[in-house]
């Protein structure tokens, strides 16, 4: 069975950083890409940031330069780390292991407000 557990959200001032993780059983971790994704109250679900098997990585254009995503394949968990974070950053924030069908974890909270 597999499991996609997020963790490490929370307030944040403006300015401010943050670290999520996301830990990852019941699979092979370290074949598979994998991404961070984000959901605003009212609003879609984006893509934030993808890294491949590889180590290649991909961010959404008003991220770039901010936030940084890794892996540890030793400890099969998924980082996003948050720098400069801004108000309109604010959302439920998610992983996914990228399959036809993916799997998604729960979602950590990030609040950023003064």
């Amino acid at each position: 069975q597999v499991q996609v557990v997020e963790s490490g959200g929370g307030l944040v001032q403006p300015g401010g950083s943050l670290r999520l993780s996301c830990v990852v059983s019941g699979l092979i971790f370290s074949n598979y890409n994998m991404r961070w994704h984000r959901q605003a109250p009212g609003k879609e679900r984006e893509l934030v940031a993808t890294i491949t098997s590889g180590y290649t990585t991909s961010y959404l254009n008003s991220v770039k330069g901010r936030f940084t995503i890794s892996r540890d394949n030793a400890k099969n968990t998924l980082y996003l780390q948050m720098n400069s974070l801004k108000p309109e950053d604010t959302a439920v924030y998610f992983c996914s292991v990228v399959r036809s069908l993916p799997y998604w974890g729960q979602g950590t909270q990030v609040t950023v407000s003064s």
